[in-house]
């Protein structure tokens, strides 16, 4: 494994050649980003996603060039603070494009997955995120290994068999 910065995964997320899927396994995330956006929602206050527009572009360019970008969330019902907030800021990611799903977390227990979040990209490179016990995020970390980019895919493409589209996924 090799570490790697944020722009190395942000360079990742713009330039692979037909597909990126990512798999998200926490409650709740804390990024320097996201913390002034969450608290604002917690207090009432409208959102205007402009700060998800540089990502939504992103996924729109990669819709016009024919490659494809799905996200599976496994989720512990009822949702956490962090998940029903990220329920409602969906969907102008999921109209500029990306497919994101949600799966309840009881129905993977059977499901062997990875330890670590992660992105996997045109089944080449896996790129696992690493973060502290507060959401906050501590280190990425990427690898070509064959066997890894097998467990990872296989991993996804079992969640994803039990995934529930945006559209269709009630919170509880």
């Amino acid at each position: 494994m090799e570490e790697i910065t944020a722009a190395d995964l942000s360079k990742l997320t713009g330039s692979f050649k037909s597909h990126m899927v990512h798999l998200e396994t926490r409650d709740a995330y804390g990024t320097e980003v996201e913390i002034p956006h969450m608290a604002k929602w917690k207090r009432g206050e409208p959102d205007d996603f402009a700060w998800l527009e540089a990502w939504c572009g992103k996924i729109r360019d990669h819709v016009r060039a024919g490659r494809t970008a799905r996200r599976a969330k496994i989720v512990s019902e009822p949702l956490s603070e962090y998940q029903r907030w990220t329920y409602d800021l969906i969907p102008p990611i999921v109209e500029a494009g990306e497919d994101i799903r949600w799966v309840p977390r009881r129905v993977v227990s059977e499901l062997c997955i990875p330890g670590n979040d992660f992105y996997l990209f045109d089944d080449e490179r896996a790129v696992f995120l690493h973060y502290a016990g507060s959401g906050l995020n501590t280190a990425f970390t990427t690898t070509t290994d064959p066997a890894v980019i097998e467990m990872c895919s296989t991993a996804f493409e079992k969640i994803w068999a039990l995934s529930i589209l945006q559209r269709d996924y009630q919170p509880s």
